[in-house]
């Protein structure tokens, strides 16, 4: 056996297998000997039907498997030992001028191109900057969210006239051209969130609205063309919501009012539990402070994205770009031309993500251990209960929940990447400059 390597750039490289008799033979003819083992066949007793009849049966499909076995444990083991990190998978090369018989004796030459990691070194340092921004809870936002906490302790009424927060409870029918009923056409009846309506002008026209009365809707205007706002309203799937042209008669079944609960003892009681909060002093301190926790969140989302794009952006090096094409459309053969090009950018960007991140394990001796992936898993199950039901699961049941999740192959890669990125983003938040910017809550949401 020959097995060797031709460069042909920095990224592209082609490996060549040479195989001759004597490197196949052995494994093929243990493969027959073993399929004669337990092949039953009429005529032959079980465990007794001779190897010669099961090569001239089977041989040469025998011959392709062991030969297939072969170049895979010969490709992996060569790609280990030369230490080559190679990007995909190798894809054979194919070469229509080698015909061969498979007739046991012939010498085979199997070649593999492959695409290899570029070369790169990791260089940030506190000369590089990413800005970290400290969201202040303004007066709009703690009043928005204290009027949003109040209607969902509020009560509900039934006005005789809508007004511009409320809920018509309506049926809706598709319009032909003409104006009139579409017959067979889209019909939903549900609620319509008034202080969801974008547009000013038909927001305008759905107030003042009684029981009984019909208004033509342009829902497409309406929900300045969000597919997936109209597909609620209507009930149907988001592609239809996208290519949806006509206007509705809307036909009010019903206007429903959420009044907003008091600032009192009560609702105090039902929101943060009793005695917690006794005044509305305490009341807006409680509640800036849930505010100020999400918008951490908010901002160390960003503050992680900023950073994948600085660092994707500053590592700027080359991929075997027509390598991996080749590689994505040869695993995923459904795949069209035009989604592989329109989707090629971000998959490259994330490979180079990835190849940095691998980058700052290895050179850092970052470990990832199993004590790691376990609490991100269980922090993760505990977020999960904990939206169904107020009452926290026990540790112990956690636990075994836990270990349950992480059988599961998939879950447990998917915890252990996300335990990686995130000690890779640590790392490299303890080596850059975080600029620390102050920014209100309403100027962050339009960097968001």
């Amino acid at each position: 056996m020959n097995i060797s390597q031709e460069k042909k750039d920095s990224l592209n490289a082609v490996i060549k297998i040479n195989l001759d008799p004597a490197d196949y033979q052995p494994r093929v003819e243990k493969a027959i000997k073993e399929q004669a083992k337990k092949a039953k066949i009429p005529g032959f007793r079980p465990g007794m039907v001779p190897p010669a009849h099961i090569k001239r049966m089977y041989g040469k499909s025998i011959l392709v498997d062991e030969i297939n076995n072969l170049l895979s444990d010969t490709l992996n083991n060569y790609l280990n030992e030369q230490q080559l990190e190679v990007l995909g998978q190798p894809l054979p090369k194919m070469d229509d001028e080698k015909e061969y018989n498979w007739d046991f004796a012939d010498n085979f030459e199997f070649n593999y191109e492959v695409g290899l990691a570029p070369e790169f070194a990791i260089d940030l340092s506190s000369k590089d900057k990413v800005t970290q921004y400290e969201i202040k809870v303004d007066d709009q936002t703690l009043a928005d969210r204290t009027k949003n906490l109040r209607k969902s302790y509020g009560k509900m009424s039934n006005p005789d006239v809508s007004a511009e927060d409320d809920v018509l409870y309506a049926e809706l029918k598709q319009l032909s051209p003409d104006g009139s009923v579409f017959e067979g056409g889209i019909e939903h009846t549900g609620s319509i969130r008034l202080d969801q309506v974008q547009d000013a002008k038909v927001k305008k026209s759905l107030v003042g609205l009684k029981k009984g009365d019909n208004v033509t809707l342009d829902v497409q205007k309406a929900y300045n063309n969000d597919a997936a706002r109209i597909a609620a309203v209507l009930g149907i799937d988001e592609e239809t919501a996208a290519a949806l042209k006509s206007n509705f008669s809307l036909t009010v079944k019903n206007v429903n009012r959420l009044e907003e609960a008091d600032l009192n003892q009560e609702f105090f009681d039902k929101l943060f539990g009793e005695g917690v909060v006794t005044t509305e002093e305490d009341f807006k301190a409680k509640v800036t402070g849930e505010i100020e926790m999400m918008m951490a969140q908010d901002s160390e989302r960003k503050l992680q994205n900023d950073i994948y794009n600085y660092v994707v952006n500053k590592f700027n090096f080359e991929l075997p770009d027509e390598f991996l094409k080749r590689w994505l459309k040869a695993t995923n053969e459904k795949i069209s031309e035009e989604e592989l090009e329109g989707g090629y950018a971000d998959f490259a960007k994330n490979l180079k993500w990835t190849l940095v991140g691998n980058k700052i394990i290895s050179e850092n001796k970052i470990e990832i251990k199993y004590e790691d992936v376990f609490q991100a898993a269980k922090a993760r199950l505990d977020a999960q209960f904990r939206m169904y039901s107020p009452q926290p699961l026990g540790e112990e049941q956690l636990g075994q929940y836990t270990v349950q999740f992480l059988q599961n192959k998939e879950n447990a890669n998917r915890i252990f990447d996300e335990v990686k990125g995130a000690k890779v983003i640590d790392h490299i938040k303890s080596v850059i400059t975080l600029d620390k910017k102050e920014i209100a809550n309403a100027d962050f949401a339009k960097l968001a």
